[in-house]
């Protein structure tokens, strides 16, 4: 689809990087013998990706809501034509199998609906009476800095509510993923918008932080970690009219009492922690249960994580993919260390991680699901505190709600949680009591609706939910007041 030295996107042409300051190497996660194609970058890049933006982002908000629309309305359309390279594209490049790749491109279509509807229906311009209205105005230049594990679901879900109310756009993708980045650009090419409005920039972390703080950018819409999050925080302090809409990940509970849905509740919980091999913000790294049925709950948890298939991401049979890279499989298994150490032992052994796919082996970043129970809590515990990004469930075995309610929330992230239990009252409790962005009730903590809010609080979160939402935080409301 797109040539290897393709470069950048900038005012709706390609721009080769004449003279990299870098060049981004990787290979497929699944098969580290499969070389992916290198992307150069140019840091310059990011200038004259902003000034492209600046220059055409007062004519695209003068456009006018239907036109903008339009485009959108054709940009669906397109990556519905292409869903096929874009889940492979995926799939390829960060290990996700290709079941939940193709899922992901489908999300993508949906999205821009769901933007056009509710999204829409929370920004339209308001008229109070003859005096007093209001109206939703264009921040101006947006950078939306993606993460690799939706690398393109998330990113794109910043894109078109962020083009919708008038903005114009810099791309800067994960440096783990800027292949699916490319064939996205090529996608939103194929639309024929205005030059300009949209720009795509590859790069490492340099080039995210020099656009991440770039003074010709009014909002920066970031998801990935809180260590990136806070630097990009960090850097725009003293720019309080820069917008900033963070979404930092999560050390989510699974909160399953005595009355829970046994079978139901085991199933959600190997969903909510092992899916995309454990490599969304959303799934649970914690199982909070209680006593009356911990040995049996925990027993059957381990027993069906340990039969989980890990595969081969274009194998139907997999749940499991690789992990993104060889450094998340140093750092999963670096944090496995640690919570032997910690005491945190497991309820099942690492199992051999070997792929054969289409009758050969393929040396990749597989690792196998481990589940732990976690003998003693402790504030300063790494294992325990800090977000693993990989297939890991740490089991905490409690007495009562009220203690089960006071181990899921004491963590510094709030993203999401969720509760089995078959009662209502008990989870109503839940829902006063867990500072969380997202609670479900008998239900994955994964694979929410995107016509819901997205989002958290405490570490997880600036209180700028995406989703449905996310069109508000991509215009600002300006008061109209008439004599």
């Amino acid at each position: 689809m797109i040539p290897v030295d393709a470069g950048s996107f900038l005012r709706g042409r390609w721009v080769p990087v004449e003279a990299p300051d870098g060049v981004l190497t990787r290979a497929a996660p699944a098969d580290l013998d499969d070389a992916l194609p290198p992307y150069a970058f140019a840091l310059g890049h990011v200038d004259e990706a902003v000034a492209a933006a600046r220059a055409a982002q007062p004519a695209w908000s003068a456009l006018g809501l239907d036109a903008r629309m339009a485009f959108l309305t054709r940009l669906r359309d397109a990556i519905a034509q292409h869903e096929n390279a874009l889940a492979l594209a995926i799939s390829r490049e960060m290990g996700k199998v290709i079941r939940e790749a193709r899922a992901e491109v489908k999300a993508m279509i949906a999205k821009v609906d769901i933007t056009l509807g509710e999204g829409l229906a929370l920004v339209r311009d308001t008229t109070l009476d003859a005096r007093f209205s209001w109206r939703w105005r264009p921040h101006g230049v947006l950078a939306v800095l993606g993460p690799f594990n939706f690398p393109l679901h998330l990113p794109h879900g910043h894109i078109v509510p962020a083009l919708l109310l008038g903005n114009a756009v810099v791309f800067k993708p994960s440096e783990v993923t800027p292949g699916c980045a490319a064939v996205y650009a090529q996608v939103v090419e194929s639309v024929g918008l205005p030059p300009g409005v949209f720009n795509l920039v590859q790069g490492d972390g340099v080039v995210g932080a020099a656009l991440g703080a770039h003074e010709g950018v009014d909002g920066v819409l970031f998801t990935g970690s809180y260590g990136v999050g806070e630097k990009l925080r960090r850097v725009n302090v003293s720019t309080p009219g820069r917008l900033l809409a963070l979404e930092l990940g999560g050390k989510n509970a699974a909160v399953v009492l005595d009355d829970a849905p046994f079978d139901k509740a085991v199933e959600d919980v190997v969903v909510s922690a092992f899916s995309t091999t454990g490599q969304r913000c959303s799934c649970a790294s914690r199982l909070v249960v209680t006593r009356g049925i911990a040995e049996r709950f925990v027993a059957e948890v381990a027993r069906r994580a340990a039969a989980l298939a890990v595969g081969h991401p274009l194998d139907p049979a997999a749940f499991c993919g690789p992990l993104a890279t060889p450094r998340a499989v140093e750092k999963f298994e670096a944090l496995q260390r640690l919570a032997e150490e910690e005491g945190a032992h497991a309820v099942i052994l690492p199992g051999e991680a070997a792929v054969t796919w289409e009758g050969r082996a393929h040396r990749g970043c597989y690792v196998t699901p481990r589940v732990r129970v976690v003998a003693r809590r402790e504030k300063r515990s790494a294992y325990q505190r800090e977000e693993a990004f990989g297939p890991d469930l740490a089991v905490y075995i409690v007495d009562d709600l009220d203690e089960a309610l006071s181990v899921a929330d004491d963590t510094d992230y709030g993203l999401t949680a969720g509760v089995w239990t078959a009662s209502e009252a008990a989870f109503e409790q839940a829902a006063r009591t867990l500072r969380v962005g997202g609670l479900s009730w008998n239900s994955p903590t994964v694979g929410a609706s995107s016509r819901l809010p997205f989002g958290g609080v405490k570490n997880s979160g600036n209180h700028r939910p995406a989703g449905s939402f996310s069109t508000l935080y991509c215009a600002y409301p300006m008061a109209i007041t008439r004599a």
